[in-house]
């Protein structure tokens, strides 16, 4: 997952100015995530892990912090390789 977690935190990164955030920081909280960054986000979730993010997924929950993205992505994938 580590390298998830990198992928995501590189984004996020370059997403919001070259700001550090921690890989347990709610970004939503912490006013960076608005609702046309998620969907940027969920757009790279899904290009750059080769996932579909569904219906049921889209829970902000899902999407506040680095980890729990990260977290969505290695749910996934596990589906996939199942």
């Amino acid at each position: 997952m580590s390298e998830s977690i990198s992928a995501i935190a590189a984004f996020m990164t370059r997403s919001f100015d070259g700001a550090e955030i921690a890989p347990d920081q709610d970004i939503f909280e912490a006013g960076y995530g608005n609702s046309m960054f998620s969907m940027q986000l969920v757009a790279f979730v899904e290009s750059h892990f080769g996932i579909e993010v569904d219906a049921d997924d889209l829970d902000i929950d899902n999407f506040r912090s680095i980890n729990r993205v990260a977290s969505l992505v290695a749910r996934k994938q596990s589906l996939v390789s199942a």
